[in-house]
């Protein structure tokens, strides 16, 4: 395969992404990772290299201001689900003028808080998404704030959370917002795949969500919490790769 860096600029700021390219392949499906809460466009490499060694092509970035590793300059104080929903979609209109892309069969893979922002970018960008594979999604986000801050003003102007420092936006952005109100509209198929054990979200957001989605599947991996060990992790993959391929094939019937 191809390893190589990626720079997307759009409103005012750039996303750092990888590209993993299948070394044979002209022409390839596409899977697009969003990492999660101060996370880092490395944290699914290892998957991205799985797929690219199998002949479908990823994107790994960085989302602006969602990590303290980011290099954009966006301060994490700016950052809000929002943000991160428009660096995801600078991703899609990046990805879509690449000759090499089978522009028909790309895929969203979200992890938690990215799992969130992929949902979120599915519905809106349904007509260019195949697929929607969603790892332990932090559909709980705006519930768990607006529990804590049930009123604008109790809203801090920043927040330190998990070494990582909030400002207000993040918050009033998401102040009343009811996650299930903004997704099921996506009619293509979804993959969830959600650890029973899971103390960040608990795992009954998705056994919701898969009532929402016209196609979608929930496997629970037993045992697993909020980050899977490197069995879970390569069990994802081998599932996730099947789903790809099941999203293609039935395409073409």
């Amino acid at each position: 395969m191809q390893v190589t860096q990626i720079k997307i600029t759009h409103h005012n700021r750039t996303v750092d992404g990888t590209f993993y390219r299948p070394e044979e392949n002209k022409i390839f499906p596409l899977v697009i990772f969003s990492h999660g809460y101060n996370g880092y466009k490395t944290d699914f490499d290892i998957s991205a290299r799985y797929f690219a060694s199998n002949g479908i092509g990823a994107v790994c970035y960085t989302f602006c201001g969602g990590s303290v590793q980011d290099q954009s300059g966006f301060k994490t104080t700016d950052m809000t689900i929002f943000t991160e929903k428009q660096d995801l979609e600078a991703v899609i209109d990046e990805v879509q003028t690449w000759d090499c892309i089978d522009k028909s069969n790309l895929f969203l893979f979200g992890g938690s808080q990215g799992g969130l922002v992929s949902a979120l970018v599915a519905e809106d960008r349904f007509q260019e998404v195949k697929g929607l594979i969603l790892l332990y999604p932090a559909l709980c986000i705006a519930d768990n704030w607006n529990e804590r801050y049930k009123n604008l003003k109790d809203i801090p102007d920043t927040k330190e959370l998990w070494n990582m420092t909030l400002g207000r936006k993040f918050f009033e952005t998401i102040h009343g917002f009811e996650v299930y109100e903004h997704i099921g509209k996506f009619t293509e198929r979804v993959l969830i795949i959600h650890g029973t054990e899971d103390r960040i979200v608990p795992f009954h957001y998705s056994v919701q969500a898969k009532e929402f989605y016209s196609h979608a599947r929930l496997e629970s991996f037993q045992g697993e919490g909020h980050g899977f060990s490197e069995e879970g992790n390569r069990r994802m993959e081998a599932m996730t790769m099947y789903f790809i391929h099941e999203c293609i094939e039935k395409a073409n019937i």
